[in-house]
């Protein structure tokens, strides 16, 4: 037999909508994926160093065309309303030949042509699962998948329905993959300098 406390919060999560992202905390990153609600924190400074450093190289060649071929917009934590879910990625890309311009309003409804997701122990789970299928259903090209943690980069490509794995890299590999093969950069530079971690135990700064 079921824990009613259980049954109650399944039947609660259904019946999330958009104003339960609407009334969630200030402080907190709400999501509404498949009738549930997600709230997670916002994220600490590794993921911020990856995300922004990301958004930094790709930006420059792709959405300014400094040194590569521009014609894409990259944004940094889009508010994504696609179909009945709520997503807001880290990062993702349209090619401006299907949006030749942005949006005025507070979200937008177009599917991106490439996410990245950075991944994080609250929002891990949720990456993984319930995210990359709406990404899959709406027809996202490609999904990157960054872990700060275990310092690596995995890019996969939507073939049909599926996601195809195109690599996985670690540490400080040299990092140029699809769509933004123009870009070349060390994965290295995504992760924070070993003085944010001093704070570990012993065992875990030698593990690094």
């Amino acid at each position: 037999m079921k824990n009613p406390r259980e049954v109650k919060s399944k039947l609660t999560s259904i019946q999330a909508t958009y104003q339960d992202v609407l009334d969630a905390p200030p402080h907190m990153v709400a999501e509404l994926v498949d009738g549930t609600l997600y709230t997670h924190p916002r994220p600490k400074v590794s993921h911020v160093i990856a995300s922004t450093g990301l958004v930094g190289f790709i930006s420059q060649t792709f959405q300014y065309g400094r040194g590569g071929p521009g014609g894409w917009w990259i944004l940094f934590e889009p508010e994504l309303h696609l179909g009945d879910d709520v997503v807001v990625p880290d990062i993702a890309g349209w090619r401006r030949e299907r949006m030749p311009e942005l949006p005025t309003g507070a979200y937008i409804t177009l599917a991106p042509d490439w996410v990245c997701e950075v991944l994080s122990p609250s929002t891990r789970t949720l990456d993984h699962g319930g995210k990359r299928t709406v990404y899959a259903r709406e027809r996202v090209s490609f999904l990157w998948l960054v872990d700060p943690d275990a310092r690596s980069l995995v890019a996969f490509a939507l073939r049909k329905t599926e996601w195809v794995l195109i690599e996985t890299l670690f540490d400080d590999a040299r990092v140029s993959l699809p769509p933004f093969e123009a870009v070349r950069f060390n994965l290295t530079d995504l992760w924070p300098p070993h003085a944010f971690h001093k704070d570990l135990p012993r065992e875990e700064q030698t593990s690094k």
